[in-house]
């Protein structure tokens, strides 16, 4: 494989290109749920709810090959995964969720109470949510970092119920480091479970699985259409953020290694075949010096025809200084941004649109996706323009409170009085004027 395989892509210079064709090369894959995949997920969820455990046990044994005696993971099955999971991988898991609470930690929420006039206190209080669903892929690669990345912070914000869904392995069984990592984080129970039928049992209830109030995780398009269909009915749960295929934006200048840029690019193209994969860098050279790094690399990698899938839709772009490329990254709001270059906090304060951003030059990707502490749920597609990353606040929710003592309300009233007749809403006025009537 060369540099002139057409599995890797050319480098394009920006300044050549019109505004439109600018544009072009930044165009996401369009989305990849159809009417049939609406019309699927909608069928499915409506047989959830009428026939609950049932309807769970029959998906599957279609989808899964595998039917179930019971849903949940058993103690028994939670003591097979400990000792199928080696020590070394489960001191990774417990460092990895060490560092995760350690950082979500530190995000705690810290009330607010403030007198706006004397005799009239505003305060802001948080609220943990009552239960929360956590999905957790676990296809041609489980994710063990996906249940600590929602369990963690959700057992910090004291969410008294946290449950766990996961597909099932031929096996009967689920994921073995799915397991250990969802009970090491924390979670009450496990259920073997995927696709949109666990986000429709999560979302709903069935006599086995509890009804949440919010659903988060990754997953694929059918559960990515199920946490929409699931939000928009107000019997359902929220979702935790608009998400679609992962994505990387690598910046360099001539400081970044190649081969370490090239790798960076392959770890994300290995996600998916719809993965966004875009290199910009102030410096030739080295373009092509990563192009010829991605064709000595991916042919040894196990997933090689999915990176390659993923590669056939990346960018390589010469760009002539790095306000350039930093402009081009507020622009398109990339899932993760790696800023790979000499002085990176010198960029740093010029980003406004990233899901997560990565200084220097030994700073990979990957250790935000496991064990920095940050945490990889992150919006896609653009969306981190207005959406953030995962936190401790998407598991508890705040709720304002006011009191108000006679002395206030003679204070406050005549101006709560002067607006509502502005507004033409006469109750309004009178709900307060009948207050000061009896307080004067």
């Amino acid at each position: 494989m060369s540099t002139a395989d057409p599995i890797i892509p050319a480098v394009l210079e920006w300044a050549t290109l019109t505004p439109a064709q600018q544009n072009a090369q930044l165009q996401r894959k369009a989305g990849n749920v159809d009417a049939r995949v609406s019309a699927a997920v909608a069928d499915i969820i409506a047989a959830v709810r009428a026939d609950g455990d049932a309807a769970l046990i029959d998906y599957t044994a279609r989808f899964d090959g595998v039917r179930l005696q019971q849903l949940a993971v058993s103690a028994e099955e939670v003591e097979w995964a400990f000792q199928t999971v080696t020590p070394v991988q489960r001191e990774a898991i417990q460092t990895a969720i060490d560092h995760i609470e350690r950082f979500h930690e530190a995000q705690r929420f810290k009330p607010v109470s403030v007198e706006t006039v004397p005799g009239v206190r505003c305060e802001l209080l948080s609220v943990p949510l009552r239960a929360v669903g956590v999905y957790v892929p676990a296809g041609s690669a489980p994710l063990p970092s996906a249940a600590m990345m929602s369990v963690v912070p959700a057992r910090l914000a004291g969410v008294k119920q946290c449950v766990v869904c996961t597909p099932v392995r031929r096996d009967g069984r689920a994921d073995a480091g799915v397991v250990v990592a969802a009970t090491l984080a924390g979670a009450q129970r496990i259920f073997k479970v995927g696709g949109a039928q666990a986000i429709a049992a999560m979302a709903f209830g069935t006599a086995t699985i509890p009804k949440v109030d919010k659903i988060t995780g990754p997953g694929n398009r059918y559960v990515t259409e199920a946490k929409l269909q699931v939000a928009n009915d107000p019997q359902g749960a929220a979702f935790d953020l608009p998400a679609g295929p992962s994505e990387v934006m690598v910046i360099t200048d001539r400081s970044a290694n190649p081969a370490w840029v090239a790798a960076d690019l392959l770890a994300q193209a290995e996600h998916d075949p719809d993965a966004q994969v875009i290199l910009l860098s102030t410096d030739r050279s080295h373009l092509n010096a990563v192009q010829a790094a991605l064709a000595s690399q991916l042919p040894l990698l196990s997933r090689r025809e999915l990176c390659a899938q993923a590669l056939a839709n990346a960018r390589l772009i010469h760009v002539d200084a790095l306000s350039t490329a930093v402009a081009i990254a507020n622009d398109y709001a990339p899932e993760h941004l790696m800023l790979s270059v000499q002085d990176p906090r010198a960029l740093l304060s010029h980003v406004v649109s990233a899901g997560s951003v990565f200084l220097g030059h030994t700073t990979p990707e990957t250790l935000g996706d496991y064990c920095s502490g940050t945490n990889h749920v992150l919006p896609t597609y653009g969306y981190a323009k207005a959406y953030s990353g995962l936190s401790l606040k998407d598991f508890y929710r705040t709720m304002s409170v006011q009191e108000c003592s006679p002395e206030g309300l003679k204070r406050l009233g005549p101006v709560a009085i002067t607006l509502a007749q502005l507004e033409g809403l006469d109750a309004h006025a009178q709900a307060v004027a009948l207050r000061l009537a009896q307080c004067v």
